[in-house]
């Protein structure tokens, strides 16, 4: 197999125990949506978020002292991409947009996932958005399977994006992910066909695609080192799931009870 050691498949075990971590990673998605209202501060998400983790679950939350991070979740709020830390300050506003994302180890083993809510009262050009950053990665879902290249993911994605008029970030990505949180392979969400590692079963990898109403550029904010957001200060919007390459295709592992895309 030319496979480098560090993309090495997972085996049954290992899948087993991501499989429940990312179980437990939705769930916590799941608890949380009904609590994403206008008026509830971001710091308040997280310690709900925290609590439940720590307290019902037994998980650990997998963001909270990692290399710094001071929380336990991230929500980044309209033109933030990614990396947003959670607030006690920072309070929901109708027509914000938020990602919610989490990562939880569970037996040593991470399921990372996040979505996008919509606060309040929509607005159409922030929904289109939404849905839209959605269907890339459901698009790319679509494709997994053993044979194909990473090459393949970052086109599909960056294709439907720039079909409808959006860019994807280049800065960041998704990875590979095991007892690990990131590890190898890197995920683009752009690229060529045919180009890249070849997918082989049981490997393991999020796919994240952060799209933007504007320009690609990013800007990471230099006082707290995590925040990232749009150069342009316009909207951003992202999705995450972790999967497992199948020998026919792919399981979603942190896919959640309302997601019917993956049920048929």
């Amino acid at each position: 197999m030319n496979v480098p050691q560090m993309v090495k498949p997972k085996t049954l075990e290992e899948i087993e125990k991501m499989r429940i971590a990312g179980r437990l990673a939705a769930e916590v998605l799941e608890m949380i949506t009904p609590h994403v209202q206008v008026g509830v501060s971001t710091g308040e998400l997280d310690k709900i978020c925290h609590d439940y983790m720590v307290n019902i679950q037994k998980t650990t939350p997998a963001p909270l002292n990692y290399h710094g991070f001071p929380k336990s979740i991230c929500t980044s709020v309209n033109q933030v991409i990614c990396h947003g830390i959670p607030s006690d300050t920072k309070q929901l506003k109708d027509s914000d947009i938020v990602n919610v994302d989490v990562t939880i180890i569970k037996d040593d083993y991470h399921g990372d996932t996040s979505q996008m809510f919509i606060v309040g009262t929509p607005q159409q050009h922030a929904v289109k958005l939404v849905e839209t950053s959605r269907e890339c990665l459901y698009k790319a879902i679509d494709i997994i399977k053993p044979g194909i290249r990473l090459g393949d993911i970052g086109h599909i994605i960056q294709k439907h994006a720039e079909s409808n008029h959006y860019s994807v970030v280049r800065e960041y990505c998704g990875h590979g992910i095991g007892r690990t949180f990131h590890e190898e392979p890197q995920v683009l969400h752009y690229g060529t066909p045919g180009t890249g590692l070849k997918l082989q079963e049981g490997m393991t990898f999020t796919i994240e695609p952060m799209i933007n109403l504007g320009k690609r550029h990013t800007k990471l904010n230099k006082k707290d080192g995590w925040t990232v957001t749009t150069k342009d200060g316009r909207l951003s919007a992202q999705w995450e799931h972790t999967i497992v390459v199948t020998k026919n295709g792919c399981e979603v592992l942190t896919a959640r009870q309302n997601e019917h895309y993956f049920r048929g």
